[in-house]
């Protein structure tokens, strides 16, 4: 029974276009994350003034989609110059960028599973660190806002910790009217309320235990973070594994296309040197027997 046969040329063109296909999604987002980025930037006059970027003593959010935007900019650049021209340079790039960020997050998953304590140490320390500059950027308080009411949680293990911040501890020395409260993301929701009520917080630090556990979240966002992974940990690890194999399915795509690219050239080239000593039908023939 004959089958329908496919030549280098075709199968080199599936592959090639497949990568550019794959890989122009991840330049658009790229393109996508680095102008947001440079417009949350551009509104907090971080452009006019590059050296505030070092005045935010927490974490500025648009740090995160700089990272991200910039890696899949350079990765989805490389990946559809690199089919469309078949640039074997950039495509090695491709290959081995992609594998070392692979490698980086199987090193990062082992290493959060085998130094558990010292992982919740160090998110302690970056909430708690976040928590004094709670008020010193907008995007910053904007994300713990929501980490606070996703998780049902406040502060990194309760609302003493936003004794940390100078707004909201209860010294005698603090003048501002939040003093002993929590921001209003800590609060519990009524269903039946439709605004939000931004001054639920205040003065609740200052009351007993059990009035508190009425009014706002007792709990911590790092164990709340640590039961949802936990009740989660299939789709997490569903996620991550998909992740991986989109990784190496890239990689092994690349791969091909380049042993293709590489074999094409030198075959070309061999034929050049020995003054076209190999036919067009023998050519093709050969090539696709290596694909």
């Amino acid at each position: 029974m004959s089958g329908k046969h496919f030549n280098a040329h075709e199968v080199g063109c599936c592959i090639k276009y497949f990568i550019f296909g794959f890989n122009i999604i991840f330049w658009l987002l790229g393109v996508a994350f680095l102008s947001v980025a440079l417009w949350a930037w551009s509104e907090k006059g971080v452009l006019s003034n590059i050296s505030s970027i070092t005045d935010l003593g927490g974490f500025d959010p648009v740090w995160l989609f700089l990272v991200v935007g910039g890696v899949m900019f350079v990765l989805g650049f490389a990946g559809c110059i690199g089919a469309l021209r078949e640039n074997s340079f950039l495509l090695k790039f491709f290959s081995v960028f992609l594998g070392i960020i692979f490698f980086l997050e199987l090193t990062a998953g082992v290493l959060a599973f085998v130094f558990k304590d010292w992982i919740k140490d160090q998110l302690k320390f970056f909430i708690n660190n976040n928590i004094r500059a709670y008020r010193d950027d907008i995007d910053l308080q904007n994300l713990i806002d929501f980490t606070q009411e996703y998780w049902e949680c406040c502060g990194a293990f309760g609302p003493a910790d936003w004794n940390l911040n100078i707004y909201f501890n209860c010294t005698d020395t603090n003048l501002s009217r939040e003093k002993c409260g929590v921001p209003f993301s800590c609060c519990t929701k009524d269903p039946a309320e439709d605004v939000i009520n931004t001054q639920c917080g205040y003065d609740i630090r200052a009351k007993g235990d059990s009035e508190q556990k009425t009014f706002i979240y007792t709990k911590g966002c790092v164990p709340q973070f640590e039961k949802w992974l936990q009740e989660n940990l299939t789709v997490v690890a569903g996620i991550f594994i998909g992740i991986a194999l989109l990784q190496i399915f890239g990689i092994c795509l690349a791969q091909n296309l380049l042993k293709l690219c590489v074999f094409v050239c030198l075959l070309v080239y061999f034929n050049k040197w020995c003054g076209s000593c190999i036919s067009p039908a023998v050519l093709v023939s050969v090539m696709a027997t290596r694909v």
